[in-house]
C-alpha cells in the first residue's frame, strides 16, 4: 500500500504569521492534532501541534500552591512561527506505508506531511492508520474482489477475509497466484495474504 492511497488531502494548513489563538481554533474545529505551517500554498516551513500551541497559554493558579508563584517574565509567544517545529519529518506520496510507519515509530510523531517534489500534497496521522485496521472484513473483501477483477490475470480468483487477512482461492497457476497476492496487498486494510494449502508451493 502506498502513502498517497491513505493520505488526507487537501491538507489543513496554518500560516506562519497566524496568531496562536487562530491556530488553536483551527485545530480544535478541524479535530486534528497538528497542521503543517506554510508561508504560501504548498510551501511548508514547519509543523505545529496541539502541545506547541498550548505551551504558554495558561498561567499558574496561585490557589494550587501554598505560596504565590513568581510572576512570569518575558512576553509569551504570540505567533505560530514562534512555537512551530521548523524541521519536519516528511514522506513521499509514492512511499510504502510500512516506511511511513517506521518513521512514526522511530521519531514518535503523530502526523507526517506528504510531499511530492517538495510540494505539500497531503498528511497522514496515526488515526488514518488506525482507520485502516478498523475497516470491516466485508468492506475489505469487496475492495479485494474489485482489485482482482481489474487485472486479467487475477479476475478468476475469489477471496475470503478474516480479521483483515485475505485467503485467496480459485483456478490459476503459481504465477497468477503471485500476481494476485501483489494486487491484494495494495488494498487498504489488508493485514496479510494466505492461500489454501497446495495452491502455491
Amino acid at each position: 500500500m502506498l502513502v498517497h492511497e491513505i493520505m488526507t488531502a487537501p491538507v489543513v494548513t496554518v500560516r506562519r504569521t497566524a496568531t496562536i489563538r487562530q491556530a488553536v481554533r483551527l485545530l480544535y474545529e478541524q479535530e486534528i492534532t497538528a497542521a503543517p505551517v506554510v508561508e504560501r500554498p504548498g510551501r511548508m516551513v514547519g509543523i505545529v501541534s496541539e502541545m506547541d500551541l498550548l505551551r504558554g497559554e495558561f498561567e499558574t493558579d496561585p490557589r494550587a500552591f501554598l505560596r504565590p508563584e513568581a510572576l512570569p517574565t518575558g512576553r509569551p509567544p504570540a505567533l505560530v512561527e514562534e512555537v512551530m517545529t521548523p524541521r519536519v519529518a516528511t514522506v513521499g506520496d509514492a512511499a510504502d506505508v510500512m516506511d511511513l510507519l517506521d518513521l512514526m515509530i522511530t521519531t514518535g510523531v503523530k502526523s507526517v506531511p506528504v510531499v511530492r517534489d517538495d510540494d505539500l500534497v497531503g498528511i497522514v496521522s496515526r488515526r488514518d492508520l488506525m482507520g485502516l485496521l478498523v475497516q470491516g472484513d466485508e468492506r475489505i473483501r469487496d475492495d479485494v474482489l474489485a482489485a482482482l477483477r481489474d487485472c486479467a490475470d487475477t479476475a478468476a480468483f475469489g477471496a475470503a477475509v478474516r480479521s483483515g487477512v485475505v485467503e485467496l482461492y480459485g483456478p490459476g497457476d503459481e504465477r497468477a497466484a503471485r500476481i494476485a497476492e501483489m494486487v491484494v496487498r495494495t488494498v487498504p486494510g489488508v493485514a496479510g495474504v494466505v492461500f489454501p494449502e497446495g495452491l502455491v508451493s
